[in-house]
């Protein structure tokens, strides 16, 4: 989804004008972070919070839909169509 230039480079000033700066994107941004500080969780420890119902299924930031994984875990988890 990156946005390129003529050049092939990206474009990172229309990419956060066209998708990041959106308010739904603030957010969703927003939310995460909350999560991240109410699991105790620091940049850079290689720790993700893991929404067992994801965010954009209508689950939320309580701590019974919260958890701790790895980053590689977390990245790796796959959706199916019914969860």
């Amino acid at each position: 989804m990156p946005y390129r230039d003529e050049n092939g480079n990206r474009d990172y000033k229309r990419e956060y004008k066209m998708y990041h700066g959106l308010k739904k994107q603030k957010r969703n941004r927003n939310a995460r972070n909350k999560a991240r500080r109410e699991m105790g969780l620091k940049v850079g420890d290689g720790k993700e919070v893991d929404h067992k119902v994801p965010l954009h299924r209508g689950g939320g930031n309580g701590k019974k839909n919260l958890r701790v994984v790895s980053r590689d875990k977390n990245r790796r988890r796959k959706w199916s169509s019914n969860s």
